[in-house]
């Protein structure tokens, strides 16, 4: 079975609103220039949700990235501190051998 992720789902979300609208739009009682007008008004919204959308993605990443880089900054001051105690230790008993 395929995995979905969250952004798959919410691609898929978003482009079944657009061909629901689309057909909607297709069967609703208006002139050509009316349904043009709408369907370009529609199209701009949907740029602009799409834009904001990646914007706040983007923001999230970039959260998530300077967490793991601070993780990784603390995993290497730790593993910096057992390497120091493993050469003291080490000293420490060549030096009573």
């Amino acid at each position: 079975m395929a995995r979905c992720s969250v952004t798959t789902g919410i691609g898929c979300f978003l482009v079944g609103l657009g061909v629901g609208g689309a057909v909607a739009l297709l069967f609703a009682p208006k002139s050509g220039q009316q349904m043009r007008k709408l369907i370009a008004k529609k199209a701009e919204e949907g740029k602009d949700f799409a834009a904001s959308r990646g914007r706040e993605l983007k923001g999230h990443a970039e959260e998530f990235l300077e967490k793991g880089k601070g993780l990784v900054n603390k995993q290497r001051e730790r593993l910096a501190e057992v390497i120091d105690a493993g050469k003291d230790a080490a000293r420490s008993t060549l030096s009573i051998v």
